[in-house]
Order: C-alpha cells, then sequence, then structure tokens
C-alpha cells in the first residue's frame, strides 16, 4: 500500500509540559518526509546504508560527543525513519532516574526554566537534540542531492519515556529486530504491520502516561 497521510499519520506522543530536559531513558523514532526510503535498503534481514545513511549515522555518533550528558543506548537506521534510545544524564551523571527508581506511572514535575516556550531552544533538551540533528543531516544530504530546500525529516518525531527495565529490554528487542521485520514495519510504506507489530505500538506508542 503506498503512503498514505491521512492513513499513515500518526499524533505526536509527547507529555504536554513534561520537561524533556530532565534525566531520564527516552526511546524516539525519527521518519523521513513522506516515508521516502532515502537511506538504504534491507537485505537478508539486514540495513544497508546509502551515503545518505552513512550522513545519519555519522551524525548521530556525534551527538553524545557534543553532549556530555547524553549517551546512546540501541539505535537502528531503516530506509525510512530511525529508532533509538537515548539517555540524558543529570548535572552528576546519574543513572537516568525513570529508569533507577522503576517510576512505574509516577511522573516527575517539571521544572520550568528547562522547558521550550515559544520556540527558545534549551540546551540539552531532548527537542534541541533531534532538532539539532535533524537540521545538520538535511543540510549535509541535501548538498548531496543538491536539493537545497529539499524537507529530509518530517517536521515533528515522536518519543516514549521509559519507566522502567521491562519496557527498556522489549524496545531494545524491537530496535534490534527492526530490520528483521521490516515487511511488518507500520512505516513501511507497502506493508500492513501484523499483529506483533500493532502490540507493540499500542503500548509503545499510544499508552504513555
Amino acid at each position: 500500500m503506498k503512503y498514505n497521510p491521512d492513513i499513515h499519520h500518526r499524533q505526536s506522543i509527547r507529555l504536554k509540559d513534561y520537561d524533556y530536559a530532565q534525566a531520564g531513558a527516552y526511546f524516539v523514532t525519527i521518519c523521513t518526509q513522506g516515508r521516502e526510503c532515502l537511506f538504504g535498503e534491507i537485505k537478508n534481514g539486514e540495513m544497508e546504508l546509502n551515503g545518505y545513511g552513512e550522513v545519519v549515522k555519522s551524525e548521530w555518533l556525534k551527538t553524545p560527543k557534543m553532549r556530555p550528558n547524553v549517551t546512546l543506548d540501541e539505535w537502528v537506521i531503516m530506509p525510512n525513519h530511525m529508532h533509538s534510545i537515548i539517555n540524558i544524564y543529570d548535572g552528576r551523571g546519574t543513572l537516568p532516574r525513570a529508569r533507577a527508581e522503576g517510576m512505574g506511572n509516577q511522573g516527575t514535575q517539571q521544572r520550568a526554566p528547562t522547558v521550550e516556550q515559544f520556540g527558545k531552544p534549551v540546551s540539552n533538551s531532548m527537542p534541541t537534540i533531534v532538532r539539532m540533528f535533524k537540521s545538520t543531516t538535511t543540510k549535509k544530504i541535501n548538498e548531496m542531492r543538491g536539493l537545497p530546500h529539499s524537507p529530509v525529516w518530517q517536521r515533528n518525531y515522536y518519543e516514549h519515556i521509559i519507566r522502567n527495565e521491562k519496557s527498556l529490554d522489549k524496545i531494545r528487542e524491537y530496535i534490534i529486530d527492526n530490520p528483521l521485520r521490516w515487511k511488518f514495519d507500520r512505516d513501511n510504506p507497502v506493508s500492513q504491520p501484523d499483529s506483533l507489530e500493532q502490540d507493540f505500538w499500542k503500548v509503545f506508542g499510544q499508552n504513555h502516561k
């Protein structure tokens, strides 16, 4: 089935007023504009990156080098999207609170000074991390393909706050197996997700509160 913006559109799963600069672990998905397969192809259950995909890989790996309070867990680049687990540590370098304390369904109070308002960037917050990554990769990819004003990524992105080890393990498994399950992937414009794929996104794409 071809990509249909009305069918394939996903609502943002970000929590209103949640402070995405606080210590925590996050599952992030970033998709290309129109689900265009820009970054390579799946062969024998493995992702083979093309030149654009290599740019995405290189820039994503720079994230923890540029931001000492950030580390990357499992991540994968797919033909038209990428998944990653990002850890944001506090100023003391302690384990992400959501994982260290087993928050369950208990949220953390907003710290207003680190919440983005009126488009003003907040250093090392999740929105800033993703925005800078998208901006840099878009510029480099468009230089390669000679399309200076062409969008590479969707405007929004999607994230899930990882609250405990069980969720972390489930998301890690999903990321690792993503290339093997490409024909069932909900971001694959020519496939229909199977029950396992639907169940995963029912839990980690919608029931996030």
